[in-house]
């Protein structure tokens, strides 16, 4: 007997590799202490694709696009290299984005 329709998907999805993504803006001191090359490290380092860039206003604008456990190692690093840099941050996760291929330095 074949397994219910519930039962295929979960073997057809199990093991993929599902992507989300996050888009964050980060406000406090941000700008002017590494924030962005940091960001693009650490996203190297967790397999993030996505961009940075520092907005007119003195906030930090960062999407993430991966794994969503990487995505969140990626923002934990992050917040720990700027910890009481980072005063607030506003965030939405998304469905992932065609197009990334690595993470960038937006100027």
């Amino acid at each position: 007997m074949w397994p219910s329709f519930k039962r295929r998907r979960e073997i057809k999805l199990k093991g993929a590799f599902l992507e989300e993504a996050v888009h964050i803006y980060f406000s406090g001191r941000v700008q002017g202490v590494g924030f962005r090359f940091t960001a693009k490290s650490l996203a190297l380092k967790h397999r993030i694709k996505g961009w940075v860039r520092n907005l007119a206003d003195g906030r930090v604008e960062l999407l993430a696009q991966g794994n969503p456990k990487s995505i969140v190692s990626f923002l934990n690093d992050l917040r720990i290299e700027f910890k009481g840099y980072i005063i607030n941050e506003e965030s939405k996760w998304l469905s992932a984005q065609d197009g990334l291929e690595d993470f960038i330095i937006k100027f």
